[in-house]
């Protein structure tokens, strides 16, 4: 068994609890004890989105739960404004294009975040949006979007606000009923600390009376299906589910219960600021500006003479912690620590004492220590 510590924004580190969890026997998943777990599931996971909708549980990663909130919306060239500040929003670009959406793209400078005054001009520009799409936390950049600023500015359009919450829920302040949203979706091996293969969507009233006069061009991620199959005796799915996978993230939503969403997301917060300072500390440039950085990982600079292949490489086979890379044209520039899901002080000393050796070791003119010491001061 690979023991490396998984310091990326997803796959997370999952604890014993769940892992023990996914180990139990599979039941029928037409069964009503299924339909017991299933419905508890999706409470759990109403309350973490902070919504009083129903929430759908869909096999599939966040790119499943992606497709179904834009498919389930859309009639041909129906209008979407795609806020694209990184590789997440150009992926909700791309799946608005493959439904047959017109997709009106705000791009910002990879970076950076959308200003909710940006969406505002746009949507004055076009006055048919459907939907408009912003990724809350955009893992390739390291940057948070300001979603409840946003939702203030919607509140006055008719349009819907579809926000990917993927890598940012049960990390970073998210209120679905409050911030006005009307699809919210997330992934199941990010901030939630389950193992990959799960998402889940939620949506509005608005929500559903654009998708109840949309004829779907989807046929596994229909939710009106979900919705159909969701109110049954017993409640199910329309297709068969992960029923093991189910167990974990029943379990994982158990533990953030049990932590209180409040207390987590300060202490990813708390892990945040923590990375910020240790990089610094020992010499290296952030990515991003500070006040719009992520709560759940952070972008750096690539060490200027150091390559990727020995840095991430050096850590990964000489220390065992895994960091993420840059994507796209940040391939190579930047690298990236994820703080998310179960993340302790633990884990970050031993990835900041792992980062210094290894920057030592490649020549780097580094004060051993002082990043964990830094680590030290923000979680005394």
């Amino acid at each position: 068994m690979d023991q490396t510590l998984l310091m990326l924004p997803g796959p997370t580190n999952v604890s014993n609890r769940v892992l023990q969890a996914i180990s139990k026997n599979v039941v029928n998943h037409r069964s009503a004890i299924f339909g017991e777990i299933l419905t508890e599931t999706s409470q759990l996971m109403s309350k973490v989105f902070k919504t009083n909708n129903q929430s759908y549980l869909l096999t599939g990663s966040g790119t499943a739960a992606m497709e179904a909130a834009i498919a389930n919306i859309l009639n041909p060239n129906d209008k979407v404004l795609n806020v694209i500040s990184g590789k997440f929003g150009e992926r909700l670009r791309d799946i608005t294009n493959v439904f047959g959406g017109n997709s009106v793209a705000l791009n910002i400078e990879w970076g950076d975040c959308a200003k909710p005054e940006d969406i505002k001009e746009e949507l004055e520009k076009n006055e048919d949006i459907r939907a408009v799409t912003v990724v809350h936390n955009e893992t390739s950049t390291g940057v948070a979007a300001p979603i409840k600023k946003i939702g203030k500015v919607l509140k006055d359009y008719d349009t819907l606000y579809v926000v990917d919450t993927v890598s940012s829920l049960g990390g970073d302040h998210v209120d679905v009923d409050k911030y006005g949203i009307d699809i919210c979706f997330t992934g199941s091996q990010k901030c939630l600390a389950a193992p990959p293969g799960m998402a889940a969507v939620t949506v509005s009233d608005d929500g559903w009376k654009v998708i109840d006069n949309v004829k779907s061009s989807t046929y596994y991620l229909d939710l009106k299906k979900y919705r159909k199959y969701g109110v049954g005796t017993p409640p199910e799915t329309p297709y068969t589910p992960s029923v093991t996978l189910i167990y974990g993230l029943y379990e994982a939503l158990k533990i953030i219960e049990e932590e209180g969403l409040d207390a987590r997301i300060k202490r990813h917060e708390k892990a945040a600021k923590a990375t910020r300072e240790a990089a610094k500390a020992l010499g290296l440039k952030l990515f991003p500006k500070e006040e719009i950085s992520s709560a759940t990982v952070t972008a750096i600079n690539m060490p200027d003479g150091m390559s990727d292949s020995e840095l991430r490489g050096t850590m990964r086979n000489e220390y065992k912690v895994e960091l993420a890379g840059g994507q796209d044209h940040l391939k190579g520039n930047v690298f990236r620590i994820g703080h998310m899901g179960n993340i302790t002080y633990k884990e970050l000393a031993i990835t900041f004492s792992a980062l210094e050796m290894t920057l030592k070791k490649l020549g780097f003119d580094v004060d051993l220590g002082s990043g964990v010491a830094e680590v030290s001061k923000v979680f005394i």
